[in-house]
């Protein structure tokens, strides 16, 4: 049916519309803490983009239900505004015409979702895990930019290249401050890592150059002038980081089995059924009674959203802490949420107000 048509169309072109708009905001706010975590060397600088990314994908099962419960509401609210809902009553055509093209809406996103949900979202968490442990697990030179004050991972010492040879991996002009007892600033012209294969440590070996060692303020220090000198670089283990219940693949956490793999597996799931549940809330809050203002319905709309959504995230939280059975919180939500959608459609479609008592609009 044309209708039918049309409001899949839009729909989904104003889905792109308002995804772009809230990734661009998503963008702005963590390419922000990632350069902040670049600088203090978390993470590695040539990595950002690919954990921007990662992030974006892990929070795509989530963006998506509130993307689409706005721009349904937006779609109807134009139509509303244009007179195109006034002109289809007027046939003699209610709001269940809309429940078979939100039905083919909600089984495409619904698919998308649970291939976020259950395989994406934990994978490149995982993944974005993976990386930022693999960098800080590298030893301290690793991190250190030619030109650039470096200070290591345990805020003990501070390096410093003039530059780097990546074809045969030496660097030039090399200062290195430790603290300690004694304090020691050792400088040299050349240095290259090297790894000992009896021990798997790895060192930052000097060519040419001096160490001076002594408390700032005191007269006596000692200079040592050699021709090579090894400094073992802070390595930590090279194991694997331990993955958090988000991160873990969905066939793991169902042979896991215990409490909290059981929670994150309700989660995933719970992630999926509130887009149903929140797409049928947007037909409730689209009547051609709203003509006050452009958009009066998003307000009680958000306001649905966000004790939905807070709901859910407490019901989580009591699950993880086991304070109740682990199947109960979650699905008691979604029910009561439901049958309030199911109710008041029904009141939509009647042309009641949305619940009793709720003055006339």
């Amino acid at each position: 049916m044309i209708i039918s048509r049309a409001f899949i169309r839009e729909v989904l072109q104003t889905t792109a519309a308002v995804t772009i708009i809230l990734f661009s905001v998503f963008l702005v706010i963590r390419l922000v803490g990632f350069l902040g975590a670049a600088a203090e060397g978390d993470i590695a600088m040539d990595s950002i983009f690919l954990l921007l990314l990662l992030k974006m994908i892990s929070y795509l099962d989530v963006i998506i239900p509130l993307v689409a419960y706005i721009s349904i509401i937006l779609v109807m609210g134009r139509w509303i505004r244009d007179n195109e809902l006034t002109v289809i009553s007027a046939c003699g055509i209610g709001m269940t015409l809309f429940l078979r093209p939100l039905f083919i809406l909600c089984l495409v996103l619904s698919t998308l979702l649970g291939t976020l949900s259950l395989y994406l979202s934990p994978l490149s968490a995982e993944i974005g895990i993976g990386i930022e442990h693999l960098y800080r697990t590298r030893s301290d030179v690793t991190g250190i930019i030619p030109g650039k004050f470096t200070e290591t991972r345990g805020g003990q010492g501070v390096y410093f290249v003039e530059s780097h040879d990546r074809r045969s991996d030496t660097f030039s002009d090399i200062f290195v401050y430790s603290a300690g007892k004694d304090d020691s600033v050792v400088t040299a012209s050349t240095g290259f890592k090297e790894v000992d294969e009896s021990t798997g440590n790895e060192f930052l070996v000097l060519r040419n150059g001096s160490q001076y060692q002594g408390n700032p303020g005191e007269s006596s220090y000692r200079v040592t002038d050699f021709n090579t000198y090894a400094i073992r670089l802070d390595s930590h283990s090279a194991r694997g980081p331990a993955l958090p219940a988000k991160a873990r693949p969905t066939a793991r956490l169902l042979a896991e089995g215990h409490a909290h793999a059981v929670s994150e597996l309700h989660w995933r799931f719970s992630k999926i059924l509130v887009l149903p549940v929140l797409l049928l809330f947007a037909l409730c809050f689209s009547s051609i009674t709203y003509r006050k203002g452009r958009f009066p319905n998003m307000l009680p709309a958000l306001l649905v959203y966000f004790c939905y959504t807070n709901l859910l995230g407490v019901a989580l939280a009591l699950m993880r802490r086991e304070a109740v059975p682990v199947q109960a919180p979650l699905w008691t939500v979604h029910a009561i949420f439901l049958l309030l959608a199911l109710y008041m459609f029904r009141r939509r479609v009647l042309n009641l107000r949305l619940l009793p008592g709720l003055p006339a609009r």
